[in-house]
């Protein structure tokens, strides 16, 4: 049986009826047009000139989101099909799973995460799905109302990581780069779009991820810690062959696998360093010296994925993975090899100093933007976000629609607009 076989009319409907094309060549599945409303989508294009780690503008070589994104769509694609559940689904669950990132990454989804507490709080992953159903601009149903893309609810439910409002989201742990504890809450809807979750989310039990949703966040970490390292090695901020594991391992446990003892992260480093591309010289910029890291990173990719296939299938057999019908299987040594590698780009490059440093003007930057715009009113917004601000309802309303407009700008756009709403 064809993945497309395996999902249903219910699966492939959307919150507002669309008629047919009258004219689609090629025909396309509504899968394959989810994935092509993604590709096409502003907030897309703006990922390009957003944080992946190091800010897209300080080198050429560096990932920034959009990059980011196409690697975890591929890592994506690969493992839906192998598992057996759609490779459109879950590929376009991993084209968007990073579009509601503020500018400067994380580090900017800290700072509207404390100036948003009034109007529901600020999660990149909420804002995702803000954009999809909302604040993208495709479809509008019979009232006026924006629904956003549009997309079927195989699809929405896909690229929702954390499936649960705020008020039911667990106390964030861990610290940030700077060594005071996180602060952001991880949810994956506002209450202002509970309509939506609700319809898509209908019939799901509790907290409960799709198996495609899952195949999203593994390809995100697999992608994660090895493109992260590979970026870090060749701006010259960490060396594989010469890591001092017992500060390191202070980073992993704060950051990614807290109550991990050093024998367990000893044994993952063990097991990686084994990897026959594993690297025993220093990078020194050659052209078989990147190779070698391409080879790692190759390798890598396809141990972690490799391990979740085989522990899946010997688990559940031959069982259809779809929708709520399956669970992933990742082994607890994989797990702890991912954080290790997460942990050494957290260490060696989130950590340094010069790179705190500027975390932190980025965050003032993006506290003085939020709250020169909230004075000015609509006439500091772009026209879209105008709009939204004549028709909230109240001050919380009103304070949304400027936490959308800042999420929406890419990191140079936020200094730009910054500069000309202070000067003077």
């Amino acid at each position: 049986m064809s993945p497309d076989e395996l999902y249903d009319d219910a699966d492939r409907e959307r919150l507002v009826p669309e008629p047919p094309k009258r004219v689609e060549a090629p025909e396309r599945t509504a899968f394959e047009r989810d994935r092509a409303r993604v590709v096409h989508a502003a907030a897309s294009r703006r990922l390009a000139a957003k944080t992946q780690v190091v800010g897209p503008q300080t080198d050429d070589f560096v990932r920034n989101r959009l990059t980011h994104s196409l690697e975890v769509a591929q890592v994506a694609r690969d493992l839906a099909r192998a598992l057996g559940c759609h490779p459109d689904v879950a590929e376009t669950a991993a084209l968007a799973h990073d579009l509601g990132h503020p500018p400067f990454g994380h580090n900017g989804e800290r700072a509207l995460a404390a100036l948003s507490g009034e109007c529901g709080g600020f999660e990149g992953n909420a804002q995702t799905l803000r954009l999809l159903s909302r604040l993208e601009a495709k479809t509008f149903d019979d009232t006026g109302r924006s629904a956003g893309l549009n997309l079927t609810r195989a699809t929405l439910d896909a690229c929702t990581k954390y499936p649960w409002r705020r008020a039911d989201a667990a106390e964030p742990a861990g610290v940030h780069s700077d060594g005071t504890p996180r602060v952001v809450v991880k949810f994956g809807v506002y209450d202002d779009d509970g309509a939506v979750f609700d319809w898509f989310r209908a019939g799901v039990a509790g907290r409960r991820r799709c198996v495609e949703a899952q195949v999203m966040d593994l390809a995100d970490d697999v992608a994660y810690s090895v493109h992260d390292v590979e970026d870090g090695i060749v701006a010259g901020r960490l060396d594989l062959t010469r890591m001092d594991t017992g500060a390191l391992w202070e980073t992993v446990r704060a950051w990614y696998l807290p109550g991990c003892d050093d024998a367990a992260l000893d044994e993952a480093l063990a097991a990686l360093r084994a990897v026959g591309s594993w690297p025993h010289a220093s990078y020194d910029g050659t052209r078989r010296s990147l190779a070698a890291i391409k080879n790692l990173t190759s390798d890598l990719i396809g141990r972690f994925c490799g391990s979740v296939q085989q522990a899946t299938f010997a688990e559940r057999g031959d069982d259809p993975r779809v929708r709520h019908g399956a669970d992933l299987v990742v082994p607890r040594a994989t797990e702890v090899e991912i954080g290790v590698l997460k942990g050494i780009a957290a260490h060696y490059v989130m950590q340094a100093d010069d790179r705190v440093a500027l975390m932190g003007r980025q965050r003032d930057l993006l506290t003085e933007l939020v709250e020169v715009i909230w004075d000015r009113g609509e006439s500091a917004l772009d026209r879209a976000f105008a709009e939204d601000w004549r028709s909230a309802a109240d001050d919380a309303g009103r304070r949304r629609v400027v936490v959308d407009q800042v999420a929406s700008l890419t990191d140079a756009s936020a200094v730009t607009r910054h500069a000309a709403l202070t000067r003077g």
